[in-house]
């Protein structure tokens, strides 16, 4: 297994605070994630409690079942007032970066859109992975602008790949700063 990223840590950004998903948040995030609306483009539909604590059960583990995948989940918290306000993910393989990009999504809860947070995250998170020598990629329904002004605040970019009506956003991994060094000829 290779750990380039430790997903049971969170981390702070500008206004927000990153926490990772376990089951209790299952209680506070269901009346926040009930809105059909938040599936728009996603497809599905909200989860009541019950089933949203099976699915955080499943991702606290942060392995796939079969052991191909990490599974990064966290609660995105605006640090001011403690409340939470959406979630961010990754699906990393757990063969490292060389064996394929992780795929990074977010949502933010409707009473929390327009404050920019979605942007916060999502470029917490893909520079994150970047500095972890990741390269990442997001698909996004070709309707939902709002996404796609995320994934470029992120410093991702849309290509030709379309997959189950979605399309591949991506970037590049950015060098480690041991290579960044080396190449500007600093010790």
């Amino acid at each position: 297994m290779v750990a380039v990223m430790d997903l049971d840590s969170g981390w702070p950004a500008e206004r927000l605070d990153f926490e990772p998903l376990v089951v209790a948040h299952a209680a506070e995030l269901a009346p926040l994630l009930d809105d059909t609306s938040l599936h728009e483009f996603t497809g599905g539909a909200p989860l009541p409690p019950a089933a949203l604590a099976a699915r955080y059960s499943r991702l606290a583990t942060r392995r796939s079942p079969d052991d191909d995948q990490m599974w990064g989940n966290w609660v995105m918290r605006v640090r001011a007032t403690g409340q939470a306000v959406g979630t961010v993910q990754a699906t990393l393989p757990a063969a490292g970066p060389a064996a394929g990009p992780a795929e990074v999504a977010w949502v933010v809860v409707r009473a929390a859109q327009g404050n920019g947070y979605a942007k916060e995250a999502a470029r917490s998170l893909v520079a994150r992975l970047r500095e972890a020598g990741w390269s990442v990629v997001a698909h996004i329904h070709p309707g939902h602008l709002a996404s796609q002004q995320v994934a470029r605040a992120a410093g991702l970019s849309p290509t030709a790949d379309v997959h189950d009506g979605e399309i591949r956003w991506a970037s590049t991994p950015a060098l480690p700063t041991s290579r960044l060094r080396t190449a500007a000829g600093l010790p």
